[in-house]
Protein backbone atom coordinates (compact mmCIF):
# COMPACT_ATOMS: atom_id res chain seq x y z
CA UNK A 1 0.00 0.00 0.00
CA UNK A 2 1.50 3.32 -1.09
CA UNK A 3 0.13 6.53 0.36
CA UNK A 4 1.17 9.71 -1.43
CA UNK A 5 1.02 13.27 -0.11
CA UNK A 6 -1.92 13.91 -2.41
CA UNK A 7 -4.04 11.15 -0.87
CA UNK A 8 -6.17 11.03 2.25
CA UNK A 9 -6.65 7.93 4.39
CA UNK A 10 -9.89 6.89 6.10
CA UNK A 11 -10.19 3.86 8.41
CA UNK A 12 -13.17 1.68 9.20
CA UNK A 13 -13.95 -1.72 10.66
CA UNK A 14 -16.44 -4.02 8.96
CA UNK A 15 -19.65 -4.17 10.99
CA UNK A 16 -21.88 -7.22 11.16
CA UNK A 17 -24.69 -5.31 9.39
CA UNK A 18 -22.40 -4.80 6.37
CA UNK A 19 -21.98 -8.53 5.77
CA UNK A 20 -24.08 -11.25 4.22
CA UNK A 21 -24.90 -14.60 5.81
CA UNK A 22 -21.40 -15.88 4.95
CA UNK A 23 -19.70 -13.00 6.79
CA UNK A 24 -18.57 -11.38 3.51
CA UNK A 25 -19.10 -7.66 2.98
CA UNK A 26 -22.03 -7.00 0.66
CA UNK A 27 -20.94 -5.19 -2.51
CA UNK A 28 -23.30 -2.25 -1.88
CA UNK A 29 -21.18 -1.09 1.08
CA UNK A 30 -18.16 -0.06 -0.98
CA UNK A 31 -19.82 3.06 -2.46
CA UNK A 32 -20.87 4.04 1.07
CA UNK A 33 -17.26 3.72 2.21
CA UNK A 34 -16.15 5.74 -0.82
CA UNK A 35 -18.51 8.53 0.24
CA UNK A 36 -17.24 8.45 3.83
CA UNK A 37 -13.63 8.57 2.57
CA UNK A 38 -14.50 11.42 0.19
CA UNK A 39 -16.04 13.34 3.10
CA UNK A 40 -12.85 12.80 5.13
CA UNK A 41 -10.83 13.97 2.12
CA UNK A 42 -12.85 17.21 2.07
CA UNK A 43 -12.44 17.73 5.83
CA UNK A 44 -8.67 17.26 5.66
CA UNK A 45 -8.45 19.66 2.71
CA UNK A 46 -10.62 22.32 4.43
CA UNK A 47 -13.35 21.94 1.81
CA UNK A 48 -16.59 22.90 3.55
CA UNK A 49 -19.15 21.02 1.47
CA UNK A 50 -22.05 22.17 3.67
CA UNK A 51 -20.99 25.78 3.00
CA UNK A 52 -20.77 25.04 -0.73
CA UNK A 53 -24.36 23.79 -0.59
CA UNK A 54 -25.47 26.92 1.31
CA UNK A 55 -23.85 28.94 -1.49
CA UNK A 56 -25.87 27.01 -4.08
CA UNK A 57 -23.24 24.53 -5.31
CA UNK A 58 -23.62 20.75 -5.28
CA UNK A 59 -21.48 17.87 -6.58
CA UNK A 60 -23.76 15.04 -7.75
CA UNK A 61 -22.16 11.75 -8.72
CA UNK A 62 -22.41 11.13 -12.48
CA UNK A 63 -20.49 7.84 -12.55
CA UNK A 64 -19.47 5.24 -10.00
CA UNK A 65 -17.08 2.39 -10.76
CA UNK A 66 -16.03 -0.38 -8.41
CA UNK A 67 -13.72 -3.31 -9.12
CA UNK A 68 -13.86 -6.01 -6.46
CA UNK A 69 -10.56 -7.87 -6.12
CA UNK A 70 -10.83 -9.82 -2.84
CA UNK A 71 -13.57 -10.13 -0.22
CA UNK A 72 -13.67 -8.22 3.06
CA UNK A 73 -15.05 -9.96 6.15
CA UNK A 74 -16.75 -9.12 9.42
CA UNK A 75 -14.40 -7.32 11.84
CA UNK A 76 -11.74 -6.60 9.19
CA UNK A 77 -9.89 -3.34 9.79
CA UNK A 78 -9.91 -1.52 6.46
CA UNK A 79 -8.14 1.48 5.04
CA UNK A 80 -9.62 3.52 2.19
CA UNK A 81 -7.16 5.72 0.32
CA UNK A 82 -8.65 8.60 -1.66
CA UNK A 83 -7.13 11.06 -4.13
CA UNK A 84 -8.14 13.34 -6.98
CA UNK A 85 -7.37 11.89 -10.39
CA UNK A 86 -8.74 14.78 -12.45
CA UNK A 87 -10.25 18.19 -11.93
CA UNK A 88 -11.25 20.35 -14.87
CA UNK A 89 -13.85 23.08 -15.30
CA UNK A 90 -16.84 21.50 -13.57
CA UNK A 91 -15.72 17.84 -13.40
CA UNK A 92 -14.06 16.04 -10.50
CA UNK A 93 -12.79 12.45 -10.73
CA UNK A 94 -11.79 10.81 -7.44
CA UNK A 95 -10.04 7.47 -7.07
CA UNK A 96 -10.41 5.02 -4.16
CA UNK A 97 -8.57 1.93 -2.96
CA UNK A 98 -9.76 -0.34 -0.14
CA UNK A 99 -7.03 -2.21 1.73
CA UNK A 100 -6.81 -4.80 4.49
CA UNK A 101 -3.23 -4.55 5.71
CA UNK A 102 -1.13 -5.04 2.55
CA UNK A 103 -3.90 -6.64 0.47
CA UNK A 104 -5.89 -4.47 -1.92
CA UNK A 105 -9.54 -5.57 -1.78
CA UNK A 106 -11.21 -3.12 -4.15
CA UNK A 107 -10.63 -0.05 -6.25
CA UNK A 108 -12.98 2.45 -7.75
CA UNK A 109 -13.70 5.96 -8.81
CA UNK A 110 -16.43 8.55 -8.93
CA UNK A 111 -17.03 11.28 -11.47
CA UNK A 112 -18.86 14.30 -10.11
CA UNK A 113 -19.96 17.59 -11.62
CA UNK A 114 -20.15 20.91 -9.83
CA UNK A 115 -23.61 22.29 -10.58
CA UNK A 116 -25.91 25.08 -9.49
CA UNK A 117 -28.25 23.71 -6.83
CA UNK A 118 -31.27 25.53 -8.27
CA UNK A 119 -30.78 25.26 -12.02
CA UNK A 120 -28.63 22.09 -12.20
CA UNK A 121 -26.40 23.88 -14.72
CA UNK A 122 -22.67 23.17 -14.59
CA UNK A 123 -20.45 25.62 -12.71
CA UNK A 124 -16.70 26.11 -12.96
CA UNK A 125 -14.66 25.33 -9.90
CA UNK A 126 -13.30 28.52 -8.38
CA UNK A 127 -9.53 28.66 -8.04
CA UNK A 128 -9.89 28.54 -4.25
CA UNK A 129 -11.97 25.34 -4.27
CA UNK A 130 -9.96 23.70 -7.06
CA UNK A 131 -6.66 24.28 -5.27
CA UNK A 132 -7.98 22.61 -2.11
CA UNK A 133 -8.94 19.51 -4.05
CA UNK A 134 -5.56 19.36 -5.79
CA UNK A 135 -3.07 20.56 -3.16
CA UNK A 136 -2.64 19.09 0.34
CA UNK A 137 -2.75 21.60 3.19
Amino acid sequence: MVISQESVVWHTRVRYAETDQMGVVHHANYPIWFEAARSEFCRQRAIDYAQMEREGMILPVLELKVRYLKPAYYEDALTVITWVMELRRSLLRIRYEVWRDTLKLAEGETLQMLVDKTTSKPLRFTEAIASRFINPL
